[in-house]
């Protein structure tokens, strides 16, 4: 009969199961990797607020992306770090802790999504609209839509944790190499029939609203270019939703790989990976993907160097 420790304070994360030797190389290129993903997305953020010239609604809206994916990371990253210089036995968070951080994960993973909507109604006014534009795109707006996207997945997300933190707690082992709400249900011996239904419903919510919200804006970017045929505005918008839809695809591969495997407790090693690969790689790419986008920031960029 297997032993449980009911309501444990303290629990113990499984992390990364890396060979001894080659600890140090991942460690290496992981923390390399969060030191790059930490210096090209302040900076890209400090560039935008510096230069007078990039004070414009669809740059500020684009901030919303580097300070999600800096504050994802900073969840995520270091505590990754640390375990994997700890035997696993020594690989220990509160439970407290781990609430907070499957709060933070699960919404900045979430706010990933509507960010990417409202960059979307930015890119349809501009392109679409370009006359009604500076009257549409104010500063009210743009903090309208900024409130938008990170208070609709807050509301989501602390009812989603909500249902989890009320469960007694059987178990003490964190199968993961960080704490999202999975995790946190997933330590119960109760019925979580309740927090699979809403995770589900919120899951599928958030990606028909946001596969709905960008095929639908596109698709009527296309029709007006097609209307119009203008060069000009074609070329405008194949630079601009191409760049678009490419972080919106990573960011969504990335992340239904990690929500169908979080289903297959035997391919743990497999989740471990992707939830590693849907922190690392929308972070380290936005910055070059919309840096290179984005004509004004590789001339302020020139201008430094």
């Amino acid at each position: 009969m297997e032993n449980y420790t009911y309501n444990s304070l303290t629990l113990q994360m499984e992390g990364l199961k890396v060979p001894e030797d080659s600890v140090l190389p991942v460690f290496l290129i992981l923390l390399f990797s969060y030191i790059y993903i930490m210096v090209m997305n302040i900076g890209i953020t400090v560039i935008i607020f510096m230069e007078k010239s990039l004070n414009q609604p669809m740059y500020f809206l684009f901030c919303n992306l580097p300070i999600s994916d800096v504050i994802f990371a900073t969840n995520i990253m270091p505590r990754i770090l640390s375990d994997l210089l700890l035997p696993p036995s020594k690989r220990l968070i509160s439970y407290s802790g781990c609430v907070v951080q499957a709060f933070i994960t699960n919404f900045f993973s979430s706010t990933s999504h509507t960010v990417l909507m409202i960059m979307a109604f930015d890119r349809y006014m501009a392109i679409c609209n370009p006359l009604r534009y500076s009257s549409i795109m104010t500063n009210r707006m743009v903090i309208k839509l900024t409130v938008y996207a990170w208070g609709v997945p807050f509301v989501w997300v602390v009812v989603l944790v909500s249902l989890s933190i009320r469960l007694n707690r059987c178990r003490t082992m964190i199968f993961n190499p960080f704490c999202d709400n999975a995790s946190l249900f997933k330590l119960s011996c109760d019925d979580v029939s309740v927090n699979n239904i809403y995770g589900l419903t919120f899951t599928v919510i958030l990606f028909v609203f946001s596969i709905g919200s960008i095929v639908l804006t596109y698709a009527k970017i296309t029709v007006v270019c097609l209307t119009r045929k203008s060069k000009s505005l074609n070329s405008k918008a194949l630079k601009t939703c191409s760049t678009h839809l490419l972080v919106y695809l990573i960011m969504m591969v990335g992340g239904l790989i990690s929500v169908v495997l979080h289903r297959f407790p035997q391919q743990s090693f497999y989740r471990k990976i992707f939830g590693l690969l849907y922190i690392i790689v929308p972070a380290g790419l936005n910055p070059i993907i919309y840096g290179v986008e984005f004509k004004e920031i590789r001339l302020f960029i020139q201008k430094l160097f």
